[in-house]
């Protein structure tokens, strides 16, 4: 058996810090490698806020590293889409049906500077900053690692290694190769950019504050979600080049005259739009698949590090922590056994990380597309009345990845035969009053098992 003392782990972001809490735990000797600087005391950098959406994935994971108390004071509620069309119109559409049925917008910046003093508080735990993690000798057990500050390189031995450094990981770029195994980076052809709905006098929040704010457009969306002192951090998501892009919004008259036709109502909510749109960089957005994520029972990589996903369906920091949480359940499940516990991991993790990049990828086209779409809507009504007449059988795709912790290829297969049914009821009709129930009992029935919708694995 397998039972090392030490564990480095590479990237002391959201999932590297969560684990070397739970590491940390259950008294290992934990390293944490982080290739920036401190960030708990220095301002974050513009236009890289991104706030991220905490679902019950990732709410499971923090409970069981004892987090959750804390985590809680830094989140807001979101109840459901506001959606913004270009009539001036909204319309709030809800998420799911229960009281809980919610998600929460988080900061990035101030849930990683949490989580970095929760890992250093967990001992022994260690994290070293300014470390950057040049290469890995996977044979000797030995990773290369450059010093920020000096630029020196050292050699450091380790037992067993985890890689949560990001999309960019060096340790997957040294673990594929030493495996023999594939990685593929798939670059989106749109970007983003970030804006920002400051807060009104005396801290207001200038738009309904507990909703995930969406203005769909086809090609191209904006969106807005709630910060704590009253503020939105704004993301206009577009292609990258073409007739309507980023590349056609070359000055400040072209921005303001875009924003004027196709978001009107964001003019006075966003005072200093010209100058954020070009002071604030433009982000790139990706998937990464590779496999496999372990090299035998000595490396492991997770999170981004293995497959970093859009954001459109807010399962990127979810889907890392729930990496934490399943490979402590193994690894109590296996008494510690590391020979056990990183291959299964990576049986079981990797098709769930697949699934959850396609739905990411599908979401970005019902948030900038579907949902102004009449037959979805209706489709999405039927979908709450059958979840009403049948709640172990049929629950919408949405609530199944972000409500519960069905793995998330169950999830998306269920989803599928679910889409076909609705498709099958909406048909020809315009209302939920014309919608044939006896016929939809008959169909959910013979194609619907029942679902343990907070099955771990």
């Amino acid at each position: 058996m397998s039972r090392p003392k030490k564990i480095t782990i590479a990237g002391a972001g959201l999932a590297g810090s969560l684990l070397a809490v739970l590491l940390g735990k259950r008294g290992y000797e934990v390293t944490v490698l982080e290739r920036r600087s401190d960030m708990r005391g220095k301002e974050v950098d513009a236009g890289r806020s991104i706030n991220l959406a905490l679902s019950s994935r990732g709410i499971h994971a923090l409970k069981m590293a004892g987090l959750m108390e804390e985590v809680q004071q830094l989140l807001i509620p979101m109840r459901g889409r506001m959606l913004h069309f270009e009539n001036g119109d909204c319309e709030l559409m809800p998420y799911g049906q229960q009281e809980h049925e919610v998600i929460y917008s988080v900061s990035r910046r101030d849930l990683n500077c949490l989580m970095m003093t929760a890992a250093e508080k967990a001992e022994p735990v260690n994290v070293r900053f300014n470390q950057k993690c040049e290469a890995v000798d996977f044979e000797k057990q030995i990773l290369m690692i450059r010093d920020e500050v000096t630029g020196i390189v050292v050699e450091e031995g380790f037992e067993l290694l985890i890689g949560a450094d990001g999309a960019g990981s060096r340790i997957r770029r040294s673990l594929i190769p030493a495996v023999n195994g594939s990685s593929e980076s798939d670059i989106l052809d749109h970007d983003y950019k970030e804006l920002e709905i400051p807060a009104g006098a005396g801290g207001e929040f200038l738009v309904e504050k507990e909703a995930l704010h969406v203005w769909p457009r086809g090609t191209y969306m904006l969106i807005a979600l709630p910060n704590q002192d009253g503020s939105f951090t704004v993301t206009l998501f577009m292609p990258k080049t073409g007739e309507t892009s980023f590349e056609s919004l070359s000055s400040p008259e072209k921005v303001r005259e875009f924003f004027a036709s196709h978001f009107p109502d964001t003019l006075e909510l966003i005072p200093s739009l010209e100058k954020d749109f070009f002071d604030h960089p433009q982000g790139m957005l990706g998937t990464v698949r590779c496999s496999p994520w372990n090299y035998k029972d000595v490396a492991l990589i997770l999170g981004d590090a293995s497959h970093a996903i859009v954001p459109f369906h807010g399962q990127g920091m979810n889907a890392g922590f729930e990496d934490c949480s399943e490979l402590i359940r193994l690894h109590d499940q296996h008494d510690g056994d590391w020979s056990k516990v990183l291959p299964e991991f990576d049986a079981i993790r990797r098709p769930n990380a697949h699934a959850i990049a396609e739905m990411a990828l599908e979401n970005y086209i019902t948030m900038r597309e579907s949902v102004a779409d009449p037959l979805f809507q209706l489709k999405k009504e039927i979908g709450f009345e059958l979840e009403k007449r049948f709640p172990n059988r049929f629950v919408p795709r949405y609530s199944m990845v972000m409500f519960h912790r069905l793995p998330y290829s169950d999830a998306f297969k269920r989803g599928e035969i679910q889409q076909n049914i609705l498709a099958e009821l909406a048909a020809g009709n315009e209302s939920i009053k014309d919608i044939n129930f006896e016929l939809a009992e008959t169909l959910v029935k013979q194609k619907l098992t029942i679902v343990d919708l907070d099955s771990p694995i």
